[in-house]
């Protein structure tokens, strides 16, 4: 069954921020998610997309808050987009904090990272290279069954 109140079937992250309506203009303007749908009155969520990724949007409550507010991160999100070169260019112009320039990593991405408004951790990402984990020194795990 699909849902289209939930238009995903992996993961959904649900993100903290201190002002709902501004992050979601900000996370357009810089990073170019898309709103699908808010809600609640006062404004309690919002859930956006950019291509396939969807993330929610909620406002602080007495369990969840803010990077900034707590002072440090807690994640990185990484999210795939196709001409990741073009992203990065707008994010930076349009003033995300870069934390990690755009670079090819050793084990075959193209990617960059960024923090938003709030501190959340980002990594904008394209497949650059298909490389194996054991070719860059990762243990893969036995098989369980």
């Amino acid at each position: 069954m699909k849902n289209r109140s939930v238009p995903t079937d992996i993961l959904l992250p649900h993100l903290t921020y201190r002002d709902v309506s501004e992050a979601c203009a900000w996370l357009t303007r810089v990073f170019g998610f898309t709103e699908h749908y808010r809600y609640g009155d006062p404004l309690s969520g919002i859930q956006m997309h950019i291509g396939d990724a969807c993330i929610m949007l909620h406002g602080v409550k007495n369990t969840c808050n803010t990077p900034t507010a707590l002072g440090f991160s807690t994640q990185t999100l990484t999210v795939f987009v196709a001409d990741v070169d073009a992203h990065y260019t707008r994010a930076k112009q349009q003033g995300a904090t870069i934390v990690e320039e755009l670079h090819e990593t050793i084990y075959g991405e193209l990617q960059y990272g960024a923090e938003d408004l709030d501190g959340h951790r980002w990594l904008f990402s394209r497949h650059a290279r298909d490389v194996s984990p054991a070719e860059w020194g990762a243990t893969i795990a036995p098989a369980t069954r």
